[in-house]
């Protein structure tokens, strides 16, 4: 899945930051800042007693919000970017609500729709799904008309231009959005998994910040960003496979 070069790429920036964290917890000696080698022993011994029921809640959630933003954005993204027309209508009420601080929607989200998984989800959703369909609009109109009339010209149908242009030349840049978006919806969801739930890695972090377990706590945050890690690399690999003729 890494090429050699991003594999020695990853290892040296892995290296860098754990020397770093080492040096910062000689120089504090204080238990809020702990030594790596104890936060990963602690991971290896509470992994699969205590952090994998909230992996498994938390990587769900995720999954589950990238994939309805990508099935309801793509689409919606290419039809703006092809017809001009729903552009028009459609694109007022995207700059409206694009800029809207989505965290700020959370109490209505959750008087809505509960405080259990679909309230989650759907924070996941109105985070990336915007930037999707933002870019997925934009690539659609960067590709230059003759390549539209050259295939018409040989009698193809709209379904076809859509199989056969549109989505091969926009789904590179609606990939990358889907990756950028994902840092944030991560923040996110680690904020929404604080309340109505006892499963998920955001409530499993506060839960051990307030029983003032900072071994447990730094557990969690390691394997947070794991999971980043993980799903980055996930798109990248689903980039070079959907779109190998880069």
């Amino acid at each position: 899945m890494f090429s050699r070069e991003k594999t020695r790429g990853a290892l040296l920036g892995g290296m860098i930051l754990m020397a770093a964290w080492y040096l910062l917890a000689l120089a504090l000696d204080r238990p809020i800042i702990p030594n790596p080698i104890d936060v990963f022993m602690q991971i290896i011994d509470i992994f699969l007693s205590k952090i994998a029921i909230h992996v498994a809640y938390s990587l769900v959630r995720i999954v589950e919000g990238v994939a309805i933003s990508f099935f309801i954005g793509v689409p919606l993204g290419f039809l703006m970017g092809y017809f001009g027309k729903l552009d028009r209508i459609l694109a007022p009420l995207m700059y409206f609500s694009y800029p809207i601080p989505k965290i700020a929607l959370l109490p209505v989200i959750m008087v809505l729709f509960g405080l259990g998984e679909a309230s989650k989800v759907i924070m996941i959703v109105l985070i990336i799904v915007f930037q999707i369909i933002i870019t997925a609009r934009d690539a659609v109109r960067d590709i230059p008309a003759q390549t539209f009339y050259s295939l018409q010209s040989l009698g193809a149908g709209r379904m076809q231009i859509f199989t056969e242009i549109i989505a091969p030349a926009a789904l590179p840049e609606v990939l990358t959005a889907t990756r950028l978006a994902l840092g944030t919806a991560i923040s996110i969801l680690f904020f929404t998994e604080t309340f109505g739930t006892q499963y998920g890695m955001g409530y499993f972090i506060m839960d051990s910040w307030l029983r003032v377990n900072y071994l447990d706590m730094y557990a969690g945050i390691v394997v947070l960003s794991f999971i980043g890690f993980c799903l980055f690399v996930s798109i990248d690999y689903a980039e070079r496979k959907i779109c190998s003729w880069r």
